[in-house]
């Protein structure tokens, strides 16, 4: 059964809503990535802040006010006309939120816990519930008056990509008409320290598959999506997903899971390898990731397939990167006339010990028969998940 994608709401590093992310992303714009030390205890590194202004959270809402809340509700805003008319069509009891998240709140637990270790006196404001990891859904569902399944899905950097593909069973199984799902998550310490404990921050702009590469930059980011049966230009076609538990941290080194995970969703779409016309890489700029992916890639498309990292546009948006990615995928596939894919931004200096990808330079355009994309979002523990979008026949 296919699941179409009929709205889109995003806000990221690049911008906020269709036209200036979409400018942003074709012309591989890094201005949103920006030097700095506000997140760090120690050092510098680049980071894609959300540096425009947010909705308030509504009054009547105020025990979720948070910042994580704020840009998923910037995202929500974009779709919300047709939120809530599928609301009014379906019944609020057939519409479901499915997110993926990692920090919810945790920004405002950390100034609370700033202002008590600091003074010795509580924050009036402070509520643990804006941390706990259901919140946003449940925040999307009370602003929406919606009844139907609202749940969260945390696996760190798949999240929200498994949040599309749980949404999608959600129509599958008709549990649902129309599901909003997506991810959001926002830049706090506790995130970007624990990233540097594991040496895995670049202190200067993230360089995917190159000899030089250092490491991931951290952004933040909302993307929603409105997935329904109703037909669209673009629909998700095909997921697939797996762990290879090879590492608490690290990936299995030789790329098989995520090889599996890649075939798992093309098997799922009904689709061969040459069918798909570009890859938004998953391309963190560690050392263990890319090499591990340029191997999976090169062993299920060989080295023809036309292919990039957004990362270096946006940064590490972790669980909102799943969605985020696909957003770009629907934004390359919906309303692009001049058919264009996001560059690969690189020093151009490739690992002579990694496969050589077909990495994607400025201007370059998908095939005019291209109707299939695919995007792969890795994670903790060898967590998985693969999405193929596409524009069906």
């Amino acid at each position: 059964m296919s699941a179409y994608l009929n709205a889109l709401g995003v806000i990221c590093a690049l911008g906020r809503g269709h036209t200036d992310v979409r400018t942003a992303l074709l012309a591989g714009d890094t201005r949103g990535m920006s030097m700095c030390n506000t997140w760090l205890d120690q050092g510098v590194s680049c980071f894609g802040t959300i540096d425009l202004p947010l909705p308030e959270v509504p009054a009547h809402l105020a025990m979720h006010d948070s910042r994580n809340n704020r840009v998923l509700l910037a995202a929500a805003q974009d779709i919300e006309d047709a939120a809530r008319a599928a609301v009014a069509r379906y019944g609020a009891h057939r519409v479901g939120v499915v997110l993926g998240t990692s920090t919810s709140g945790i920004l405002e637990s950390e100034s609370a816990i700033e202002t008590y270790v600091h003074t010795g006196e509580r924050s009036t404001s402070y509520a643990y519930r804006r941390q706990t990891l259901n919140g946003p859904a449940r925040f999307l569902a009370d602003w929406l008056a919606i009844t139907g399944p609202a749940y969260m899905i945390s696996t760190a950097c798949t999240s929200s990509a498994k949040a599309l593909a749980s949404a999608r069973r959600l129509l599958n199984m008709d549990v649902c008409d129309v599901v909003l799902c997506g991810g959001v998550d926002t830049l706090c310490r506790l995130t970007a320290n624990g990233f540097a404990s594991l040496e895995a921050m670049s202190s200067e702009r993230s360089n995917p598959f190159s000899a030089n590469r250092t490491g991931i930059n951290l952004g933040e980011a909302a993307a929603l999506f409105l997935m329904s049966r109703e037909p669209a230009s673009v629909a998700l076609l095909g997921t697939g997903a797996g762990s290879d538990a090879h590492h608490m941290s690290s990936p299995d080194p030789t790329g098989a899971g995520a090889a599996r995970s890649m075939r798992a969703a093309l098997a799922d779409a009904g689709l061969a390898p040459d069918a798909i016309g570009y890859l938004n890489l998953h391309g963190t700029g560690t050392p263990h990731n890319d090499a591990m992916e340029s191997l999976a890639v090169a062993e299920v498309f060989g080295s023809q397939l036309l292919c990039s990292s957004t990362k270096p546009l946006s940064g590490h948006t972790l669980g909102a990167a799943g969605a985020l990615e696909a957003a770009f995928c629907w934004l390359t596939l919906a309303d692009n006339p001049g058919n264009r894919v996001p560059p690969h931004r690189w020093d151009a200096i490739a690992d002579p010990a990694l496969p050589l990808l077909n990495f994607a330079r400025p201007g370059a355009q998908l095939a005019q028969d291209a109707r299939y994309l695919l995007s792969n979002s890795f994670a903790f523990g060898g967590n998985n998940t693969s999405l193929i979008l596409g524009s069906p026949a």
